[in-house]
């Protein structure tokens, strides 16, 4: 399979993932591509990606938008190191609803586990990058950015 299809099947099964694991409506926009570096503001949580394809996710929101995330999933208030606990598992549950939806069609991936990211944040050294905006309703805004490793 081209990477090009490997990339189509990596964000249809983000969205895929999205919208299995979130209760609420999702307006998802189209994917754009993205020159590095990215500035991640807030919060994120970055997830490496191993298998047909290398790459990372990165799922990149405010705190607050990341709390009422958990708050509506777990219906508590999330803060502190409670909130970025839930920010990694957030993005173990998108990552890992992902891997499933790619072996369904013929994508192997495995993933690494997530690294919280608190602050403003550059990242370098990916080949390609596409940002896939997404707006949760009543929550808030957090972007998608999933990285391509070069091929060797």
């Amino acid at each position: 399979m081209s990477t090009s299809k490997h990339i189509q099947t990596i964000l249809n099964g983000t969205i895929h993932a999205l919208q299995t694991i979130l209760p609420m409506n999702i307006n998802v926009t189209s994917p754009s591509l993205v020159v590095e570096p990215y500035i991640q503001e807030e919060m994120g949580v970055l997830i490496g990606i191993v298998g047909d394809l290398k790459g990372r996710i990165i799922i990149d929101g405010s705190p607050s938008t990341f709390g009422s995330i958990g708050s509506s999933m777990f219906g508590m208030p999330l803060e502190g190191e409670m909130l970025e606990s839930f920010t990694g598992e957030f993005g173990n549950m998108i990552a890992g609803n992902l891997c499933t939806h790619a072996g369904q069609h013929e994508l192997e991936l495995d993933i690494t586990p997530p690294t919280v990211m608190v602050g403003n944040t550059k990242l370098y050294g990916f080949h390609h990058a596409f940002q896939l905006p997404a707006t949760i309703s009543d929550i808030g805004d957090i972007t998608i950015l999933l990285t391509i490793d070069e091929e060797d």
